[in-house]
């Protein structure tokens, strides 16, 4: 039913699904976000963003606590707004995630708005996400060379 006026929610992502709580409030399509223990409007971003989230502390094992939610961040004199960011046990930043719906092509603009953004931020690691194709990167932290990697990075325990 609610695909009908919701197609996005049809879209086949390439990422572990779970039951999310989803309901409407005020009108608007609303999904639970786990991390922030509130109703959040779905859009097709959000639906990706909280995959991701699910995936990365169901798979991965990332701890929830350590999940930073769309923050802003100053670059030069502009001012942007990450999706997500993953903190290592020291508080330093690990892993930079930048969420886009699952229509939204992945190009070279995309990697290098997340990679603007880690300018600032100094993450070894990035990741880029429409839901259904992942570019994930790594910093060499002597070169500043980025590559990319075959998956998402594992969590430094």
């Amino acid at each position: 039913m609610l695909e009908h006026k919701f197609p996005f929610l049809e879209t086949a992502l390439n990422l572990p699904t779970t039951d999310f709580q989803i309901k409407e409030i005020a009108g608007k399509l609303s999904i639970f976000d786990a991390l922030r223990k509130k109703f959040l409007i779905l859009t097709p971003e959000e639906w990706v963003r909280q995959h991701i989230i699910f995936y990365l502390v169901s798979y991965k094992n990332y701890p929830k606590s350590l999940i930073t939610l769309e923050r802003g961040v100053k670059y030069n004199t502009l001012h942007k707004r990450f999706d997500l960011l993953v903190m290592d046990r020291l508080g330093n930043p690990f892993l930079l995630v930048e969420c886009k719906a699952p229509e939204i092509k992945l190009t070279q603009l995309t990697v290098e708005q997340v990679s603007i953004y880690n300018k600032t931020i100094g993450a070894p690691y990035m990741v880029i996400t429409n839901g259904k194709q992942h570019i994930c990167m790594g910093k060499d932290p002597i070169s500043d060379q980025i590559t990319q990697l075959n998956s998402f990075p594992d969590f430094p325990f």
